[in-house]
């Protein structure tokens, strides 16, 4: 019955050994996949809307995601949120002096000259 175990054993081992390493069929071992990239990136002609943001999905490496991809995408929407706060500071300081009043404009219409 020890004899019998350790031959299955040994068969076992043998077979695993092939799968992994290859076992004729093919060229040799597993093929070596190409990493997966980023497919669909934010677009670099316009602005990002909420749209690019929720469809955008990072490809998942060893441990986790790619890190690049992540800190590319990161600074880019920093960069544009940066760019949108300071026009929005803009837009308002501009509203704020549009809305001061200049001084007091009379509202009554001009008297006019009787016509003769």
């Amino acid at each position: 019955m020890f004899l019998f175990l350790v031959v299955a054993l040994a068969v076992v081992v043998a077979a695993v050994t092939l799968a992994v390493v290859g076992g004729g069929e093919g060229d040799g071992p597993l093929p070596e996949a190409p990493p997966e990239r980023l497919q669909d990136a934010l677009p670099p002609d316009r602005p990002v809307n909420r749209a690019d943001i929720e469809s955008l999905r990072f490809p998942l490496a060893a441990r986790g995601y790619r890190m690049s991809d992540v800190d590319d995408a990161l600074s880019r929407l920093g960069a544009e949120l940066a760019e949108r706060d300071a026009r929005i500071a803009d837009l308002e300081s501009a509203l704020a002096g549009a809305q001061r009043p200049t001084g007091h404009v009379p509202m009554e219409k001009p008297a006019q000259e009787e016509q003769q």
